[in-house]
């Protein structure tokens, strides 16, 4: 038998690896702390890996319902305390990103759960809120900080976008 034959005989009785797996903590309900994690989340699952999206704090406001569309961009520093500014930059930025053809992000969301992507809601922050399951859009999970990190510790990727 040549070695060719041999060494892929022998690949396939290894057991395959278990499928790698990421999570992305969401905490900002703004177009610049939507973006990142449901990109992210949404390639992870395009390259092969599980992945999920803990919404916790202000990002919980993502995965209510109707609260994607309300996104804003706050510039940093002293811009965003103007008066009107958020507004004015939160109408240039989905400019932009309607321009680059970016989906806004009730379409990411949205192709985010049609491809696996899971979303998990912070329990305490949902107390914290006095927020209750049924204001989250449909599919979104309820867990504990402790039942993420039970998970997150196994992941390949953790990140805090």
């Amino acid at each position: 038998m040549s070695e060719v034959v041999s060494l892929n005989i022998e690949k396939s009785l290894q057991p395959a690896p278990e499928r790698e797996s990421c999570t992305f903590i969401c905490s900002r309900g703004t177009l610049d702390g939507a973006y990142p994690a449901l990109i992210l989340a949404i390639n992870a699952r395009r390259l092969g890996m599980d992945a999920t999206v803990f919404y916790t704090f202000m990002g919980i406001e993502v995965i209510r319902k109707g609260g994607a569309p309300k996104c804003k961009f706050i510039p940093q520093g002293t811009l965003g305390a103007i008066p009107g500014m958020a507004t004015v930059a939160t109408r240039m930025m989905k400019k932009q990103i309607e321009g680059a053809e970016i989906p806004c992000v009730e379409d990411l969301l949205e192709m985010a759960q049609a491809e696996g992507v899971k979303f998990v809601a912070c329990k305490m922050t949902m107390d914290m809120m006095g927020m209750t399951a049924e204001e989250l859009i449909d599919g979104v999970e309820i867990q504990t900080a402790e039942d993420y990190l039970k998970h997150a510790r196994y992941c390949k990727i953790n990140m805090f976008t």
